[in-house]
This record gives C-alpha cells, sequence and structure tokens, in this order.
C-alpha cells in the first residue's frame, strides 16, 4: 500500500515519541510521577499541549445548511436533553475535543483518530462543569485529555483520570452513534451540524490520517495485542458494571442485525447496521448503554481480558 505524506508524517513522529519514552516523569509539561498508568508508556503524540486546539466555542449549521457534509461521511451523532447534533469526523479529526452544552448540560465530545474512538462525556464532577483540551500525549496510543482547571490527565477509553489532582476521579459517558450522515440526517431531521467555521483553518475537506485505517500498522505501541482480527477491525465496545465485551463487525455481519446476549448477568441486545455500519447497545429493557465504537487493537490493549462475541457460538444471534 502506497502511504500518504500525512500516513508518512505521522510514522517520523512515531520515532520521535518513542526515542523520547525514557525523558522523565515530565512531558509537555504535565507531571506523571504519580500517574496510575506507567509514566513511561505515556508517549508524546508529536504535537505540543493544545497544538491540537480544541473547539471551545463550537458553531453549528442546521442539516440543510450542512452543504460541505457528504451523504456517506461519518458522523458522531448524540441525542441528549431532547438536543440533536452531528459532529463530523473530518473536523474532529483535526481538534479531537469539542467543549459543547446540551441544554444547559456541559458535553465534551472526543474522538481519537488512532484508535477510532469517538466518546462524550458529561463534562462534570459534582457540580463543576470542565472543560478540556488536547494534551498531545497517548497512552495505549489513545488520546489523554487534560481539564483546564487541574491540569489532570483524563485517558479517554478509561474515562478516568491517570494523573495530577483529579486521579482516579471517572467521567460518566453518554450514548454517541458513529453512522453514516445521511442516516443520522434521516432519523434526526432537526439536528444541528458542527461547522467547519471552527476558528482555524483546517482542511476539512481531507483527513489528516489517510490510509492508516487500511494499515496493519501502529503509529505508538500498546500493552497487549490480540491478532484474532485485523487490528483496525470495527467493533462496538461494551462495558456493564465492569465487565467487558467487544462485538466484532466481521462478526456482526453473519447476523440478521440483531443479537440478543447476556454481559455480567444482564441481558442486552446489540443492534447492527450494516448498510451504515454502525452498531449500538441497550439492556433489555431499552435503557441505552454508551458502548463505543472502536478499533479492535485499541479495544483489546484496554481490556485484555475482553469477552469477544463468535457468530458461529451465540444460539440466540438469530432473534
Amino acid at each position: 500500500m502506497r502511504k500518504s505524506p500525512a500516513l508518512l508524517l505521522l510514522l517520523a513522529l512515531q520515532s520521535m515519541a518513542v526515542s523520547t519514552t525514557m525523558a522523565g516523569p515530565v512531558k509537555n509539561g504535565f507531571d506523571l510521577a504519580d500517574a496510575l498508568v506507567p509514566a513511561s508508556k505515556i508517549l508524546s503524540g508529536g504535537p505540543q499541549r493544545d497544538g491540537i486546539p480544541a473547539i471551545d466555542t463550537p458553531r453549528f449549521v442546521t442539516a440543510r445548511a450542512a452543504s460541505f457534509l457528504k451523504q456517506d461521511q461519518r458522523v458522531l451523532g448524540i441525542r441528549h436533553n431532547g438536543v440533536s447534533k452531528a459532529y463530523p469526523i473530518t473536523i474532529l479529526s483535526w481538534h479531537e475535543i469539542v467543549n459543547d452544552r446540551f441544554a444547559g448540560d456541559p458535553v465534551a465530545v472526543t474522538y481519537c483518530p488512532l484508535c477510532g474512538t469517538g466518546i462524550a462525556y458529561l463534562a462534570q464532577t459534582g457540580d463543576q462543569a470542565m472543560t478540556f483540551g488536547v494534551s498531545g500525549l497517548l497512552y495505549n496510543s489513545d488520546m489523554l485529555l487534560y481539564d483546564r482547571k487541574t491540569h489532570s490527565l483524563w485517558s479517554q477509553i478509561m474515562r478516568q483520570a491517570v494523573s495530577g489532582p483529579m486521579k482516579t476521579a471517572r467521567l460518566k459517558a453518554i450514548p454517541v452513534e458513529h453512522t453514516r450522515w445521511s442516516e443520522w440526517k434521516r432519523r434526526h431531521p432537526g439536528t444541528l451540524v458542527l461547522s467547519t467555521d471552527t476558528g482555524y483553518s483546517r482542511d476539512y475537506s481531507s483527513s489528516p490520517y489517510r490510509g492508516y485505517e487500511e494499515s496493519r500498522k501502529l503509529l505508538f505501541p500498546v500493552q497487549a495485542q490480540d491478532d484474532r482480527y485485523h487490528p483496525k477491525e470495527t467493533v462496538l465496545g461494551v462495558e456493564l458494571d465492569g465487565h467487558f465485551k467487544a462485538y466484532p463487525f466481521v462478526e456482526l455481519e453473519q447476523t440478521t442485525g440483531e443479537v440478543h446476549d447476556t454481559l455480567a448477568g444482564r441481558n442486552i441486545v446489540v443492534q447492527y447496521d450494516r448498510d451504515n455500519r454502525s452498531a449500538s447497545a441497550a439492556i433489555a429493557n431499552g435503557d441505552r448503554l454508551a458502548a463505543v465504537t472502536a478499533f479492535w487493537f485499541a479495544w483489546y490493549a484496554f481490556h485484555p481480558d475482553t469477552a469477544v462475541y463468535r457468530a458461529d457460538t451465540q444460539a440466540d444471534n438469530k432473534k
């Protein structure tokens, strides 16, 4: 596969990051001496702190006015407090964090292009609202956010602060759909769409990670790997009561699109939309779970003890 210039640049950044792995407990201005994860495994992704600028004052347009967005492009769709919003992946890949609000609730919308993970959190601890920036650091190839009040580092996939005054604190994730724009718009015609008017000059028509999803290579080392699937195979990762399970899309392709399963002793339903390559999970009573769409390598790196759904061993996957 011919590597794009952007991918070659990322490979160069990887080499630079690995060469500075042992630089010490302070990286990008963050003190890692008290980190919950090994400081030596926290790597520079290349940019300095805020070198990838979070969007702090997001602007939105109506679905009709979102002419910059093609029907088959991917979005993170969120429905919260009666408000629907779509965040184009083409924008998120350049900014990684949008500090937003949904009818008063502070919400941090995050996307890690290296892991394919889009996760949204209620951005508060107790009654204290929080905003986040991009630290420029990675753990297990996944972005580390930092909150602007305490400068604690937060692991996106762990949903937890791993260093600083907020260490061990957790954020509550809210459901996110990773789907095609045409499908989100069909089901949410009144949706707002994150505008390309971000205040920054970026080429939102192209991805800085072109070719990465198809490559088997990782740009940064991870703590655990498993070769049952292509490293970038898309999975729906479900966490319930401290138990974890991955639903690879290649397995879900072999089902009717509705899988009845049991996790942590509770009945759940996984819905798979093969036309739009998206999946979601809910408890059998209908309550949606904040499952995450991710690359297989990323889910496994954080959850090496994960259960894995296999279509050929599930008796009830035809329900």
